[in-house]
């Protein structure tokens, strides 16, 4: 995943509390509360829960995950980036794929970008996407960076939910899967002491913007009823953020979702801002949530670090998070209408 603009810290001293650190050297530092236990959760015209409740293979997606980290670094314009990009596709033989091809301006100089889309399609006039970036950060601070979490949790999870829609017809919404690329910054945002670092909004998110200034233009986002996000759930501690950006009415779909499993202790315990993939969405008009597990180790240790390994995940992780992805579906294809954007 790339930065957030604001990091939150969890202090345990007499109770917990968070302190907001600004890592935009031209902004001016905020405080952010945080609250120890998940929101209220707005009244929503939930549909009944009846049929049997999804689940995922934890197993099979951490499998996925394992064979894209053993790919290595996977920056873009690498040798094994191209790799990863052909595992992807391989996976979705059959599918309907669309590659969004382009060439990215970033202040390296000129990439090749690919994003990767499969499409299946459902009997109700409308799409759901859902993301995750599998390209990891250029090699400026870590040159041995494999992103197991970062990009390589989600990526394995969205090639398992493939698995649970390939060869259905959906009564439901149309759901598209996205396989975004170019989403770290070339030059981060003063982190990594770099010089010429830049602010992230500046470098980063090139596939996905490509990808919603495109749907744009061609009506595509017109039809999206929802977009979501996943990045850094792998984390054997998992606990998703409620994600301040997002919209609300969605977040609580993913949390009645997640009560319905019964994981709802993992999601939306801590609040946190988040700059992130759903972002270009959010701007044109879409719902969307981010999924992300950002204190990924002790005070967001393993973020970015070569501490990203795959011995830091759990199946257990992907499982929890692939099934509350698959019952946020059936609840919105069950939703009529939903709520304004």
């Amino acid at each position: 995943m790339s930065r957030v603009k604001w990091l939150s810290w969890i202090l345990l001293a007499g109770g917990l509390a968070v302190i907001a650190c600004d890592r935009d050297k031209d902004s001016t530092a905020q405080n952010t509360n945080v609250s120890a236990s998940a929101p209220a959760i707005q009244p929503l015209n939930f549909p009944p829960d009846d049929g049997p409740l999804p689940s995922a293979d934890g197993d099979r997606a951490m499998q996925y995950v394992k064979e894209i980290v053993k790919f290595g670094p996977r920056p873009l314009g690498s040798a094994s980036h191209k790799k990863v990009e052909e595992y992807i596709s391989t996976h979705l033989k059959g599918d309907q794929v669309e590659d969004d091809i382009f060439t990215a301006d970033t202040p390296e100089g000129k990439f090749p970008v690919h994003n990767i889309i499969a499409k299946y399609p459902g009997t109700k006039d409308g799409i759901i996407i859902i993301a995750s970036h599998y390209d990891t950060n250029y090699p400026l601070r870590n040159t041995s960076f494999v992103g197991a979490n970062d990009g390589g949790s989600s990526s394995g999870l969205l090639l398992e939910l493939a698995n649970h829609l390939r060869g259905k017809q959906r009564d439901g919404y149309s759901v598209w899967l996205v396989w975004d690329d170019a989403e770290e910054a070339m030059k981060p945002d003063g982190s990594g002491g770099q010089p010429n670092e830049m602010p992230f909004s500046a470098d980063s998110l090139y596939g996905i913007t490509h990808l919603a200034e495109k749907w744009q233009a061609d009506g595509t986002l017109k039809k999206v009823k929802a977009f979501i996000l996943t990045d850094m759930i792998g984390d054997a501690d998992l606990n998703v953020e409620r994600e301040t950006n997002s919209t609300p009415w969605l977040e609580d779909v993913v949390f009645e979702a997640a009560t319905r499993l019964g994981y709802q202790s993992h999601f939306f315990a801590r609040r946190l801002e988040v700059s992130d993939d759903h972002l270009p969405f959010l701007k044109r008009g879409v719902p969307s949530v981010d999924l992300i597990d950002f204190t990924y180790g002790y005070n967001v240790a393993y973020w970015h670090t070569t501490e990203d390994t795959i011995d830091k995940l759990s199946p257990r992780s992907l499982q929890i998070v692939g099934g509350v992805v698959l019952e946020t579906l059936r609840i919105l294809d069950k939703m009529d209408p939903l709520p304004p954007k």
